[in-house]
């Protein structure tokens, strides 16, 4: 997974029947330009010549390192591949990746979505590709990219607080890696894409419902400006897939669908807790070392302390992410080990949700019967989950190591806490560090959880009206979270002491404050109703309201027209109360 050259993308694993052959029968990778992949996806004309791939060779070592032919003058990385082919299901030993081709979805395909800036500003591809058939396949596992050796990553995890073992990629393959023209390198991934050795009981597949709002979600975390891995494209079958959506019994004919997304690493710290808890520690090395190089580029590799560095990285990472969350009302739904990314990005979107009326036990997940992922949980499932990290690199540490790193972990509440501060400070509107802002904020939230206020529009009304509206206290029905807030009986002390904390800010005025916060408090958010409406029509092959929704969160933070006519600002219809979602996807 090296880096292939500006704008080329590289596809890894082991020698296929049929491909092409290295000099001595090891791994090779394949280097493309982004005139190559849009070609792939988008044929030549008759008449114009086809530009083949550059093929360069390497050869992996029982130790999982990679000597280079003379063709290939940069040394590059490669991890332990499994040695049994297929998608045989069987637990997986010694191993970091498995072979596994997708199986493609039965046509009729319907390309039902696709992020223009996903296609242009990271795979640098024209919009004239999706107008194509093979584009497509390209994207639902039905076309390979020339050299690409799809992989299932092995990896293990806590789930709901215990050790699940195997886990694994039981439904995404991994295609390749794509380095575009900026110089950024993003893995290239498939979800729903059929079985591989990880599948367990599982079909391989993903349906409608749940693809839709991983589509969704990706790029609306994205424009939030949070951390995310992202989507490039949602494709449809009409191939039936058999789901218990809430594990009740009632098993139901749904739809299978394809998502193509893409992270900086899909690496996760379950990658790392299945090879500690299995013994096999100088794999464990091999992975930890390869995602410092490769992913933590400021660690020194031959610094003797470097995982002890890694671990704070990832430390505080993690703690301003989940502190991102919690500034958008975001509740990831399953915080398991296997869900926490080692790049602090916010992945594997299942049944998430983001809070409509202020409660810190909100649990989107009907599957979390005991509330452990609540939203305001979060936090305290990040300690938990980083402990598990240190569990895993315990066996590499040194005894100074481990104490150092125990003390850094010590240190997290504070860094998470001085993060969430500032993004709730910011959302107010406060400059600078005044010692009871933290009172003011607590004060605020307190009123919102009494008074059931939504929490997404509270903040946004906040930023839209002036202060001294704010002050008489009386709403039109435009600004109905505040008028919601205001019934507390406690809502005018909270003003004037807020009033009071603005008035300290120098040369501020009414309008620079309100154009401050409005660019950190987004008017639309996919709610869970607004998800819903948009699955029920896609089921029916209507796509619009999927369009009309990636439209919408593509700019979250400014008012539109069609999405206040779809009420995307408004209360929430009475029918949203009654929707679940579950782990079932």
């Amino acid at each position: 997974m090296a880096h292939m050259g500006e704008r080329g993308g590289q596809a890894y694993g082991k020698r296929q029947n049929g491909s092409q052959q290295s000099p001595d029968g090891g791994m090779y990778s394949v280097e493309w330009s982004s005139d190559r992949l849009q070609e792939m996806m988008c044929p030549p004309l008759p008449g114009q010549v086809p530009v083949e791939p550059k093929v360069t060779w390497t050869r992996l070592t029982a130790q999982g390192a990679v000597e280079a032919s003379p063709a290939n003058k940069n040394s590059t990385d490669a991890l332990p591949l499994d040695e049994v082919d297929g998608n045989v299901i069987h637990t997986v030993k010694r191993s970091v990746f498995s072979e596994s081709q997708p199986s493609p979805l039965k046509e009729p395909l319907t390309l039902a979505a696709v992020s223009q800036d996903v296609l242009r500003n990271i795979l640098d591809l024209n919009e004239s590709v999706i107008q194509n058939e093979e584009f497509v396949r390209c994207v639902s596992g039905g076309k390979l990219f020339p050299g690409s050796v799809p992989l299932a990553h092995r990896y293990g995890g806590h789930q709901f607080g215990y050790w699940a073992g195997q886990l694994g990629d039981g439904r995404a393959h991994l295609l390749g890696e794509y380095t575009n023209r900026k110089g950024e390198r993003w893995e290239v991934q498939l979800k729903g894409s059929g079985k591989t050795p990880y599948s367990r009981s599982g079909d391989g597949r993903a349906v409608i419902r749940s693809s839709v709002r991983e589509f969704l979600c990706s790029e609306a975390m994205h424009f939030l400006g949070v951390p995310t891995s992202r989507a490039l494209s949602l494709v449809v079958s009409e191939e039936p897939v058999w789901r218990d959506p809430f594990y009740n019994g009632s098993v139901i004919k749904e739809r299978g669908a394809v998502v193509l997304r893409l992270a900086k690493s899909w690496f996760r710290i379950g990658s790392l807790e299945i090879l500690t808890r299995t013994g096999e520690l100088d794999v464990l090395r091999t992975l930890l070392d390869f995602v410092i190089k490769e992913h933590f580029k400021s660690i020194a590799t031959n610094d003797p302390d470097k995982y002890v560095v890694f671990f704070s990285r990832v430390l505080n990472e993690t703690a301003h992410l989940i502190a991102h969350w919690m500034s958008v009302g975001f509740a990831h739904g399953v915080c398991n080990t296997d869900n926490f990314s080692l790049l602090s990005i916010t992945f594997d979107y299942g049944p998430f949700g983001f809070m409509e009326s202020y409660d810190p036990n909100f649990v989107p997940n009907t599957s979390d019967d005991e509330g452990r992922y609540s939203i305001g949980a979060q936090a305290n499932v990040g300690l938990f989950n980083l402990q598990k990290l240190l569990e895993a690199l315990k066996p590499l540490l040194t005894s100074d190591q481990l104490s150092q790193s125990q003390q850094i972990l010590r240190e997290y509440p504070q860094i998470y806490h001085q993060r969430f501060h500032e993004l709730f400070k910011a959302k107010l509107g406060f400059l600078g560090n005044e010692e009871k802002d933290s009172y003011v904020i607590a004060f605020l939230l307190k009123l919102m959880e009494d008074t059931g206020a939504d929490f997404t529009m509270t903040f946004r009304q906040l930023s839209e009206v002036t202060l001294s509206r704010l002050q008489k206290g009386s709403f039109a029905p435009s600004l109905w979270a505040l008028s919601d807030l205001s019934s507390h009986k406690h809502f005018r002390d909270w003003v004037q002491l807020y009033l009071q904390h603005l008035s300290r800010i120098m040369s501020d005025s009414d309008e620079e404050r309100q154009h401050r916060m409005q660019g950190v408090n987004p008017r639309y958010v996919l709610r869970n109703w607004m998800a819903e409406s948009a699955i029920r029509k896609a089921e029916k092959n209507d796509y619009s309201e999927v369009t009309l929704l990636q439209k919408t969160l593509m700019e979250p933070f400014m008012e539109q027209e069609e999405a206040e006519r779809a009420g995307y600002a408004s209360k929430p219809p009475s029918w949203a109360q009654q929707l679940r979602v579950s782990c079932s996807s």
